[in-house]
């Protein structure tokens, strides 16, 4: 994918689910900047980088963190039309506390606080759109956390099929049974008992 057809992706995108004009996307479209990043690059480093929004135009990234032993905790994942990065962070000029990699090779755009800034100021209707996923990204945490804390492991396998429901056959077992905060054999024994119930 070139850099012209990911902006063409991202602005099919805006069109579609915030209503942004062509003329609009054309005023903020400077403050974009496109990032080909190859399987398993690390983009975001906590100990290196500033906070930053990323929107993935193709490929897989993931979102983790990592404990004092250097063990991975996945949070979440995007694929194509997803957004990924340090959404709690309004100002986005702050060091990053989580890492972001590439699962596979992708295309992104890199979303900093000129695009926030600009496209705000240039398009009501992406200033009313961004208000709208600030507060699903928090619905979605909370969820994730009460997913967590309040699910079992059957159900928190089928909420993520729900939310991802292109990426079972993407990502490996070890890394969905790491989101779902359970062993890969236990994630194995429910995909084997789904599977029998559908027989």
């Amino acid at each position: 994918m070139t850099e012209s057809e990911a902006i063409a992706t991202f602005q099919s995108y805006l069109e579609k689910q915030a209503a942004v004009s062509k003329q609009e996307f054309e005023r903020f479209a400077s403050f974009i900047h496109v990032i080909q990043i190859p399987k398993g690059r690390i983009l975001v480093d906590p100990n290196k980088e500033r906070s930053q929004v990323y929107f993935v135009a193709k490929g897989l990234l993931r979102l983790f963190a990592t404990d004092s032993e250097g063990k991975e905790h996945m949070l979440s994942f995007a694929a194509e039309n997803w957004w990924i990065g340090d959404r709690n962070n309004p100002s986005l000029d702050k060091p990053a506390e989580l890492f972001i990699d590439a699962y596979e090779d992708s295309v992104i755009l890199e979303l900093g606080t000129r695009f926030f800034e600009g496209a705000s100021e240039q398009s009501p209707a992406f200033r009313s759109f961004n208000e709208r996923l600030m507060l699903r990204h928090m619905n979605k945490l909370y969820q994730r956390v009460y997913s967590l804390i309040g699910t079992n492991a059957k159900q928190r396998y089928e909420e993520f099929l729900r939310t991802y429901p292109n990426l079972a056959q993407r990502l490996p077992q070890t890394l969905i049974a790491s989101y779902l905060g359970m062993t890969p054999e236990s994630l194995s024994r429910i995909r084997k008992e789904m599977a029998q119930l559908k027989n």
